[in-house]
C-alpha cells in the first residue's frame, strides 16, 4: 500500500500540461457553435415557423404542436450536418444531476432498410423508463411512467454525437419530478407579479425577466491521488486527514498565478463551454490551495441553470483529459475553505431596466425602493424556506465556517440603501410632494445612477445587495441552482402580489384624502405600504458579524430560523406558509412538496450512510492495520535495544518509542470502539421506517461519531511512519505541480 501511495504521488508530480489548441477563430466567432440558437433557427426553419418559435421564447406563448415537425426537421438537418447520430431528452431529476437516454435517428424504411427520422413527436415528448429516479412516493412501480417534455425556451445543443433536448420531467399524473418544471412556474409567477407592479411606474412594461449569474467554485486533484483515496472516490470528501503544515494561511493562492496544468484545463474547458453557448468570462485561483472559480456573464435564470448543470458535467469530462478530477463537494478538505456557488440574482424589464438598480428620477428611485423592500419581504417571510432550499448533507459542512455565510438567512444592504429605507420609514407627511402633473419629488438626496461600491463588504451575509442585484451566497457548489431560484422567485412573487393588492386597496382612500389626481394617490399609497413593509421586514436586515454567537441569539429574538439540523431544516418546505405560497402561485402542490421532502430526507440518510460505511472500512482495513504494523516495528526495536545496550541506557533510549507504542494502542482502541458505536448507531437508525425520523436519527446519532473517529486517525497520521501511511496526505493532495 505504501509503495502505491508514493508511486501515485510521484506520478502526479511528473505530469506535464496537456497541449490545448484553440480554434483558429476568436471566441465570439465559435460561441454557440454547438447550439441550435436563433441564428441556426433563422437558417434552418421556414420563416413563419421561425417567427412562431421566437414568440414562444420571448413572450411565453404556448408552443403550437402543428409546427413541431418543421422544427424537428430543421434541427435534424443541422444536427446531421454536425455528425450527430443520436438524440436525447436531457432533464434534471431529483438527484442533483442530469439524466439522458440516447436514441438513434434510425427507423425501418419498410423496404428492408433503414432511414434516419426525427419527428415533431419525438422532439416534443418522450417516455423514458425512469422508474428508478427518486419520486418521493408519487409513482408506484406498477404505474411508473415518467414523461419528458421539451422546454423550447432553452436551446438544444450537441455533445459529441448526440443532440441534447432540454426537457421537463413529469409523472403520468402531471406532478413535477424534476427541478425545471417548478422553476419555469416560479419564473412565470415572478414575471406576472413584477410586471403588474412595474405598471405603477411604467405602463409600457410587458415582461419582467429573472436573471442569474452563478459563480462556480471547485477543487482539482490529480487523478491518481484521487483514486488512492477511497473516501474521495466514494463520498466526494476526505473523511480523514491532518492539516498540511502549509495550506491557505499565507493567502498566496488567492488570485495568484494559475498553475500551468490548470490553465491548460481551464482553456480547454472554456473552449467547450463557449461552443455550447455558455458565456464563461472569469477564471481565477480561489482562497484554498487547488481551489478555483469560473463565472459567466449573467443570463435568464432558466437558461443559466441549464448552463450550470451542463458546465458541471463538461468540466468533469475535460478534467480527466488533463489528469485531474473535479471536486464539487462543498467541503472536500477540513481546515480550509469550502466551495460555494454564489447566485447573483436580479429582475429586469423587457425595455432593459434593472429593477434593483437606482435611477435618475424620484419615480425611478421609488420603483427601486419598492423592489428592494418587496424582495426583503419575501426573504423575511420565507427565510427558513430559503435556507432549506440550499441545505444538503454536503453544504451543511460549509455553512457557518469562516469562509461561508452562516446557516441563518439575513440580508446586508450597505449604508446608502439602509439609510434610504430608514428615511422612507420615518419621514414626515411632507416626504412626498407632486412636481407637475405626472411627476413627484421626495425630500431625500438624489441617489446616484451608480452606487458607490459600499455594498459588498460583509462577506458573512448570505443574501447581500451588491449595487444592482442580490447575491445569494449560501448556495452550495454541487447544488442545482434551480432549488434556490424556485424558492427565491416564488417568495418575491408572493410579496409583490400582496404589495399590489394592498396598494390598489388604498388608492381610493388617498384619492378622497388628497382630492388630487389618481397619479398622486397612487404614489402616496405606494409609500404608505412601503413604510409598513420596511418596518415588517426589518428583522432580516443585518450588517454585523454573522459568525458571532451573539448574532445567533439576536437572530432568534428577531424570529429568524436558527435551526442547524439539516433534516429539520427541510421541514420548512411543508410549513403552512410555504405550502400556501407555492400553491397560490401554481409553482408546486402540497403533494409535490411532500414528495420532494421524502426525497430530501432519503438522500440525506443515504449520503451519511455511505460516509459511515466508508469511514468504518478505512478505519478497520487501512488505518488500524498500518498503525499496528508500525507499533510492531517499534516493539521489535525495543527488544533489539535491550540486547545491545545496558538496561539503564536502553530504557532511556527507548522512552520515546514506548510513548508512541502506548499512544498507538490508546488511539487504535478508541477507533475500534468508535467504529463499533458507529455501526450500532447505524443499525438502530436503519430500523426506522419513516424517512423523516430516520434522517434525524442519522443526523443526531450517526454523524456525530465521525469527528470522534477522525480525531484519533488524524493524530495517528502524525506519529506513524510516513512510509507506511496508506492514504495520500493533504500536503500531497493540495498542491498541484
Amino acid at each position: 500500500m505504501e509503495a502505491l501511495r508514493f508511486q501515485v504521488v510521484g506520478e502526479a508530480f511528473k505530469k506535464k500540461p496537456l497541449d490545448v489548441k484553440a480554434p483558429s477563430e476568436r471566441p465570439c466567432e465559435y460561441f454557440g457553435k454547438k447550439v441550435f440558437n436563433r441564428e441556426k433557427m433563422y437558417k434552418y426553419l421556414p420563416k413563419d415557423v421561425y417567427e412562431k418559435m421566437i414568440d414562444v421564447i420571448d413572450n411565453g406563448s404556448r408552443l403550437d404542436r402543428t409546427i413541431a415537425d418543421a422544427v424537428a426537421a430543421g434541427i435534424k438537418q443541422w444536427a446531421v450536418e454536425n455528425g450527430v447520430t443520436h438524440y436525447t431528452h436531457w432533464f434534471q431529476p431529483l438527484t442533483e444531476g442530469t439524466a439522458e437516454k440516447h436514441d438513434s435517428f434510425i427507423e425501418h424504411d419498410g423496404k428492408g432498410g433503414m432511414v434516419e427520422e426525427f419527428s415533431g413527436k419525438l422532439l416534443v415528448q418522450q417516455e423514458p423508463d425512469a422508474s428508478s429516479f427518486p419520486s418521493g412516493g408519487i409513482r408506484s412501480t406498477f404505474e411508473a411512467r415518467g414523461y419528458s417534455a421539451w422546454d423550447p425556451t432553452s436551446p438544444v445543443f450537441i455533445i459529441d454525437d448526440t443532440l441534447c433536448i432540454p426537457t421537463v420531467f413529469i409523472s403520468y399524473s402531471g406532478e413535477a419530478l424534476d427541478y425545471k418544471a417548478p422553476l419555469l412556474r416560479a419564473l412565470h409567477a415572478v414575471n406576472v407579479a413584477a410586471t403588474d407592479v412595474c405598471h405603477y411606474f411604467d405602463p409600457t412594461v410587458k415582461k419582467v425577466t429573472s436573471n442569474l449569474g452563478w459563480e462556480q467554485e471547485y477543487f482539482l486533484v490529480d487523478e491518481g491521488l484521487y483514486a488512492a483515496r477511497p473516501d474521495l472516490l466514494l463520498t466526494g470528501r476526505t473523511l480523514m486527514g491532518h492539516d498540511s503544515a502549509k495550506n491557505q494561511q499565507m493567502d498566496d493562492h488567492y488570485f495568484g498565478a494559475i498553475p500551468e496544468r490548470v490553465q491548460a484545463f481551464m482553456k480547454n474547458l472554456e473552449i467547450e463551454a463557449l461552443e455550447l453557448g455558455i458565456p464563461v468570462k472569469t477564471r481565477h485561483n480561489e482562497v484554498a490551495p487547488n481551489q478555483f472559480e469560473l463565472a459567466p456573464i449573467f443570463e435568464e435564470t432558466n437558461l443559466a441553470v441549464d448552463h450550470n448543470m451542463l458546465l458541471m458535467s463538461v468540466m468533469k469530462r475535460v478534467a480527466r483529459k488533463h489528469g485531474f478530477r473535479v471536486l464539487l463537494h462543498e467541503k472536500p478538505f477540513a481546515g480550509i475553505n469550502g466551495s460555494g456557488k454564489h447566485n447573483n440574482w436580479s429582475l429586469s424589464t423587457d425595455n432593459g431596466v434593472l429593477l434593483h438598480a437606482p435611477g435618475k428620477t424620484p419615480e425611478d428611485n421609488l420603483r427601486f425602493a419598492t423592489f428592494i423592500v418587496e424582495t426583503l419581504m419575501g426573504v423575511y417571510k420565507h427565510n427558513g424556506l430559503l435556507k432549506a432550499s440550499i441545505m444538503s448533507a454536503t453544504n451543511a459542512h460549509r455553512l457557518g465556517a469562516n469562509e461561508a455565510p452562516p446557516a441563518i438567512v439575513s440580508s446586508f444592504l450597505g449604508k446608502q440603501v439602509s439609510e434610504l429605507l430608514d428615511h422612507i420609514e420615518t419621514a414626515d407627511k411632507d416626504f412626498l410632494a407632486m412636481a407637475g402633473k405626472q411627476g413627484l419629488k421626495m425630500d431625500i438626496p438624489e441617489i446616484p445612477e451608480l452606487l458607490i461600491d459600499n455594498t459588498d463588504r460583509n462577506r458573512t451575509s448570505p443574501f447581500a445587495f451588491t449595487g444592482n442585484r442580490f447575491e445569494f451566497r449560501a448556495v452550495g457548489s454541487e447544488a442545482n441552482c434551480a432549488s434556490a431560484m424556485i424558492a427565491l422567485n416564488s417568495a418575491v412573487a408572493e410579496a409583490l402580489v400582496d404589495f399590489k393588492k394592498r396598494v390598489d386597496a388604498r388608492i381610493p382612500e388617498f384619492e378622497k384624502k388628497l382630492a388630487g389626481t389618481e397619479h398622486s394617490a397612487k404614489f402616496h399609497a405606494i409609500i404608505d405600504v412601503l413604510r409598513e413593509d420596511i418596518k415588517t421586514c426589518k428583522p432580516i436586515r443585518f450588517d454585523g458579524n454573522g459568525y458571532s454567537d451573539e448574532w445567533v441569539l439576536e437572530a432568534e429574538k428577531r424570529g429568524l430560523d436558527v435551526e442547524k439540523s439539516c433534516p429539520k431544516i427541510f421541514e420548512r418546505y411543508l410549513d403552512d406558509a410555504s405550502v400556501k405560497m407555492f400553491e397560490s402561485l401554481g409553482v408546486m402542490t402540497k403533494k409535490e412538496l411532500e414528495a420532494r421532502n421524502e426525497v430530501k430526507w432519503e438522500t440525506y440518510t443515504k449520503k451519511i450512510q455511505i460516509e459511515a460505511r466508508v469511514l468504518g472500512d478505512l478505519s478497520m482495513n487501512h488505518i488500524i492495520p498500518v498503525a499496528t504494523r508500525y507499533q510492531s516495528e517499534l516493539l521489535t526495536n525495543l527488544n533489539h535495544m535491550a540486547v545491545v545496550f545496558p538496561i539503564d541506557t536502553a530504557d532511556k533510549l527507548s522512552a520515546r518509542n514506548k510513548k508512541i507504542i502506548q499512544e498507538i494502542s490508546e488511539r487504535t482502541f478508541a477507533i475500534e470502539k468508535g467504529v463499533e458505536e458507529l455501526v450500532d448507531a447505524r443499525k438502530l437508525a436503519n430500523k426506522i421506517t419513516d424517512e423523516h425520523e430516520k434522517a434525524i436519527a442519522y443526523h443526531d446519532k450517526v454523524e456525530p461519531k465521525f469527528d470522534e473517529i477522525r480525531y484519533q486517525i488524524d493524530k495517528l497520521e502524525l506519529i506513524v511512519d510516513d512510509a507506511l501511511w496508506p492514504l495520500p496526505k493533504y500536503r500531497e493532495l493540495l498542491f498541484i505541480r
